[in-house]
């Protein structure tokens, strides 16, 4: 740039001002000359893309040829997440020394979903030129609207193998500082902490809320910030038909066992992939579900299992003491050997009769519906059943890659009500095994699967249990507590309990809204 200062920000200002829409001009904003790996090179900048070719040096016979040769290499704008000036200092130095250019950090994108960060060196040392580049890359870079710049981040230190800890201070704090985002650490201390600090936080002084930890820690922090949503909305929180949605989205960092949800939004179990998802803030919208009981809300939640997946996690709650993958397994294989059905009735909402592809059959059905009335459209079973599943989301996880509900989505208005019949322990077996391959583990006779809008889960209570019972259910009373695996957490309810879908409820920084749709269908096929 020849032109003056002054005039050049005014030339700039409503293009830098547009960095982050599709339509944002090419035209140069800065051009100038930097060494980069040791190559003295003409970079240019544009408000989309920053753009570098070799200088080489004029050919004496006058041949064309050899500029032709310059590989331009180009950034997108959109892959900075942070650029910093470079300066060599002495052993101690915290601030000033020697300034030698400016480094910008690329988020790139690596094989298997995996994300990972890059430095590039632009090499320069005049302080003008420097500082006025760095100021329009800023520039730009604070133009990016989604992007995070004060964070609320929950560690849970007693996650699997207590890596939680190392896991945010090793590798998700670097980065969220080099990105220059504000955070404000709690690393929680007994179980139901976070969600005490959430309904006391003021969450409009922050971007985001990030949790470090495994699935039920992921759950109780997702939990609190939709309840905090409903408190300010001055909502009746033991009855939530309608719930509002979250404030601001949340971040999942993978520092557990199965981390479901990581794996369902990165496709992988990766803190640096997650960590960049949430500073280039790649926001997708999630459908949440609400268990509830007659009298009172008992969770927001993705997922949840009844029987069999219930009562293994309560048994290995029960055995805390023990190393997580330990106890896992204990539990898995004791209820897998006092293996017995919950009798119960489900009553459901298909999802067809709320949800049509077509206007003119929405119409026709809503007329069918206002004809007949909401009440007819529900659907029930009654029998004994070894597992029942509800789930807004895939759930993919490392020993499910197709995902425990492949049948949905993150956000398509649907969950999937997976119901598993009686049947002997070797047919059951044979079920549970289908989940860690690729083939369908829905195709036997005992499994039903229905994609519904709501469900209602009633057991039938028995009016005297034996002592084995009593423990295996995990109740305090004769009456008996039924356990639910929600989002791997521990929820009991003695009664009906009544899952509603929320399209949409919640944003999580996850895969790019940009690629929504390739990531929905690799959901449903890997």
């Amino acid at each position: 740039g020849a032109a003056a200062p002054e005039e050049r920000r005014r030339r700039v200002a409503p293009l830098v001002a547009a960095a982050p829409s599709a339509e944002a001009g090419e035209e140069p904003l800065l051009r100038g000359i930097f060494e980069i790996s040791k190559r003295s090179c003409d970079v240019v900048l544009s408000a989309r893309r920053l753009r570098w070719s070799p200088i080489l040096p004029e050919s004496p016979t006058g041949d064309s040829n050899t500029v032709s040769q310059a590989q331009e290499e180009i950034i997108e704008m959109k892959d900075v997440f942070s650029v910093k000036l470079k300066r060599r200092r002495f052993v101690g130095q915290k601030k000033g020394g020697t300034l030698l250019g400016i480094t910008i950090f690329k988020c790139l994108n690596k094989e298997e979903n995996k994300l990972t960060d890059c430095a590039i060196h632009l090499n320069n040392l005049s302080e003008d030129h420097c500082h006025s580049w760095f100021k329009h890359l800023k520039e730009i870079l604070n133009g990016f609207q989604n992007r995070p710049k004060s964070l609320k981040v929950f560690v849970n230190p007693s996650s699997h193998k207590r890596e939680a800890t190392h896991v945010y201070y090793e590798k998700v704090a670097p980065l969220f500082k080099l990105a220059d985002i504000k955070t404000d650490v709690t690393v929680t201390e007994y179980e139901g902490h976070a969600l005490s600090v959430l309904k006391e936080c003021e969450l409009q002084a922050f971007d985001g809320v990030v949790c470090v930890g495994g699935d039920g820690s992921i759950s109780e922090v997702a939990h609190g910030l939709l309840l905090k949503a409903q408190i300010d909305a001055g909502k009746d929180t033991d009855y939530i038909p309608k719930p509002v949605r979250a404030p601001v989205p949340l971040g999942v960092i993978p520092a557990g066992t199965t981390n479901i949800l990581a794996h369902t939004l990165y496709g992988i179990k990766h803190a640096v992939t997650a960590t960049l998802h949430i500073i280039m803030g790649h926001i997708q919208p999630v459908d949440v579900c609400t268990f509830s009981t007659p009298s009172k809300l008992l969770r927001f939640g993705f997922s949840a299992m009844f029987g069999f997946g219930a009562r293994t996690l309560a048994l290995a709650e029960k055995h805390r003491w023990m190393p997580s993958s330990q106890r896992k397994d204990f539990a898995f294989i004791k209820t897998l050997a006092d293996l017995k059905p919950e009798e119960c009735e489900l009553s459901f909402l298909p999802l067809q009769t709320l949800q049509e592809d077509s206007y003119e059959h929405d119409i026709k059905k809503k007329e069918k519906i206002k004809k007949k009335g909401n009440k007819d459209q529900w659907h029930k079973i009654h029998g004994h059943f070894l597992n029942v599943s509800i789930m807004a989301i895939p759930c993919l996880c490392s020993m499910a890659p197709r995902g425990l509900a492949p049948n949905t989505r993150l956000n398509n208005g649907s969950m999937a009500l997976i119901v598993v019949q009686n049947t002997s322990r070797t047919e059951f077996i044979k079920h549970l095994k289908r989940y860690t391959s690729v083939k369908n583990q829905f195709s036997f006779p005992f499994v039903e699967t229905y994609m519904v809008q709501e469900v209602k889960v009633q057991p039938r209570l028995k009016s005297v249990l034996n002592d084995k019972e009593s423990a295996h259910l995990n109740t305090a009373s004769p009456e008996g507590n039924y356990p639910w695996n929600i989002d791997g957490d521990l929820t009991e309810a003695a009664s009906e309990v009544h899952v509603r879908l929320h399209p949409q409820l919640v944003n999580l920084y996850g895969v790019n809204t940009d690629d929504l749709e390739s990531s929905q269908a690799t959901c449903n096929c890997i």
